[in-house]
């Protein structure tokens, strides 16, 4: 069954409204990364599409650019918190996703670690296929089962498969984890195409054991991954196309 607004909200105060959560930083960090390759692919686009609110950091970011943005999250916590921050320069929709009726079609649609939570990834992909305009794209990053964090902890024991949650895969809501095949597949069965495909953040350990790693060596690894296969990095994006 798809998350309730109730469970968005217990999530949102257990996670993300929590500053002790000793790897924000990480997850942080590893966002960052991605905004060049996000937003070179927003350049034209006039109507966009963020779904989900989670830290904020590309609500945020989207908010400086010269677009028309529309954010649905399905946690009511969130969304008053954001429209705290944003007041009427974003249009919030407070529902959840696959409840969500948009008036207008969009240029782009950004769907960042989200496919990952939902109940039905390719239902909800038909759905946001729908949204687009015909030129219109899908800008996807999901967490990647075959990063050499994971292959090491199924050489070491530490988990059966490639694609086993551990326990912060469940605090965050993560239902599923991808490769590159497994996320292609889903956005052909929804209708799309797959135009383009990134690689994100060479984890070489889960975030419980990254924690003492300095910025710099943080860094390092965010940068370093721009050299190496997809593949066997911890996020994986997208560009779905009609």
């Amino acid at each position: 069954m798809a998350l309730t607004q109730e469970e968005l909200d217990k999530i949102a105060l257990e996670y993300h409204g929590k500053d002790e959560m000793r790897d924000k930083h990480i997850e942080d960090m590893c966002q960052f990364y991605t905004y060049d390759w996000v937003f070179s692919h927003l350049k034209g686009a006039k109507k966009v599409l963020e779904l989900g609110i989670g830290e904020g950091n590309f609500t945020e970011e989207l908010s400086k650019q010269q677009i028309e943005l529309t954010v649905v999250e399905g946690s009511p916590l969130l969304v008053k918190k954001a429209k705290a921050i944003y007041g009427d320069r974003i249009r919030f929709e407070c529902a959840l996703f696959e409840q969500f009726e948009p008036i207008d079609k969009f240029d782009a649609i950004v769907a960042t670690h989200v496919l990952e939570h939902v109940d039905d990834p390719v239902g909800l992909l038909r759905m946001m296929r729908n949204w687009l305009n015909e030129t219109g794209k899908i800008i996807i990053i999901v967490p990647n089962k075959e990063s050499i964090h994971r292959q090491l902890a199924v050489i070491m024991g530490l988990q059966s498969a490639l694609d086993s949650l551990g326990a912060r895969d469940h605090l965050v809501g993560h239902q599923r984890v991808y490769s590159l095949d497994t996320l292609g597949a889903d956005v052909k069965a929804a209708g799309l195409k797959v135009d383009q495909e990134e690689g994100f953040f060479l984890k070489l350990l889960p975030n419980s054991m990254m924690l003492d790693y300095s910025i710099d060596l943080l860094e390092a690894l965010n940068k370093i991954s721009f050299q190496l296969p997809d593949k066997l990095l911890a996020n994986i994006g997208i560009i779905a196309k009609l």
